[in-house]
């Protein structure tokens, strides 16, 4: 698996799955994850490819530990 880049003040990521059902699952376990921990991302998804963006919005759009909490919840759920 591919880490997270960090660049332009976002912890950037692109998952691959087999076809759209899997990448839309992904993203529903990512919504629940997100909603606890009251954190949200920033996303596409074009049919198999989820493309992630996190950042700190109330801190001035930058990675924060919110930020990097999340992204290792997001990679528990691969």
């Amino acid at each position: 698996m591919m880490s997270w880049t960090e660049e332009n003040n976002e912890l950037k990521q692109t998952f691959t799955f087999k076809d759209f059902s899997e990448a839309f699952a992904f993203m529903t376990r990512v919504a629940l994850v997100a909603e606890k921990m009251d954190h949200h991302p920033n996303w596409t998804n074009v049919w198999n490819k989820v493309e992630i963006t996190l950042n700190t919005h109330s801190a001035g759009n930058i990675v924060t530990e919110k930020d990097r909490k999340l992204a290792a919840e997001i990679d528990k759920l691969v």
